[in-house]
């Protein structure tokens, strides 16, 4: 029987996922306990999940990122948490480095995750992906989440990190809309996050930022070496930093705090 100081929580947050979440779902049902916090699909995903055998689900409205996968981490019953987005899947290797992990006389507090990053059924080798690392697996007394951002959430760790070997299979890009619907969204949360913390719209990184957001990973990352998927993926990167800025000038026009933007 395992120990209760081993069990593992499986984490996910969703919305409008069907067909990413099966592969997700069933990649980790090897976890002890599987709960996935819904932001009120329309695609048949909450239904999806609610028939699942193995998993839990609750809806909750989405405001951010942080403050979705803080309110999914107190439905969390085990002392470790497996946090995945549902575009993830844990190939088998890393299923079996995790329960390994976890099992370990005196494990770290948390482990990063490096991903493989998936183009469709093909994989991204590079395009600023190759060292792309997240944490993934942590102990749930041990982290919480930074309330200083809202998108690309940071975990605050109480405690050292360590590194899993084994890979993670982040399926990135379904087609070509739904990674740009992707980018633009991830581009306006960041211009929340810039806009409270009172850094204002700036014409010369408008212009020069999203060209050397392409320049970096399309050249300096590799993009080249990805072929057309390369310029796909770097470009769509790109247009977020673009948005970025667009909706950062556009939230200080609404709030009054424009004046000194006048266009020519």
């Amino acid at each position: 029987m395992k120990k209760e100081n081993h069990k593992i929580t499986a984490l996910i947050i969703t919305y409008n996922e069907m067909g990413y979440i099966e592969n997700c779902i069933d990649s980790v049902s090897f976890a002890d306990e599987i709960v996935v916090v819904d932001s009120y699909s329309t695609d048949g995903t909450y239904e999806y999940l609610q028939a699942h055998p193995k998993a839990t689900v609750v809806q909750h409205p989405f405001s951010n990122f942080t403050l979705q996968k803080t309110f999914a981490l107190t439905q969390a019953s085990h002392p470790w948490v497996l946090f995945l987005d549902a575009d993830e899947v844990v190939p088998e290797g890393l299923k079996n480095e995790i329960e390994t992990t976890v099992r370990e006389d005196e494990p770290h507090a948390a482990y990063w995750f490096y991903r493989k990053f998936m183009f469709q059924k093909s994989a991204l080798r590079y395009s600023g992906w190759q060292t792309d690392k997240n944490y993934r697996l942590f102990q749930k007394d041990k982290a919480k989440f930074s309330d200083k951002k809202i998108v690309h959430e940071t975990l605050e760790v109480d405690g050292t990190s360590g590194i899993l070997n084994e890979r993670l299979i982040h399926y990135c890009y379904k087609n070509y809309e739904d990674y740009k619907a992707k980018m633009l969204n991830y581009g306006r949360l960041k211009a929340k996050e810039d806009f409270y913390r009172e850094k204002r719209f700036n014409y010369v990184f408008y212009i020069l930022k999203p060209a050397w957001k392409f320049f970096n990973h399309y050249i300096l990352r590799l993009g080249i070496l990805d072929g057309k998927k390369g310029i796909t993926i770097c470009y769509l990167n790109s247009l977020s930093v673009l948005e970025r800025f667009r909706e950062l000038k556009r939230l200080e026009l609404k709030n009054g705090l424009a004046y000194y933007l006048v266009m020519p």
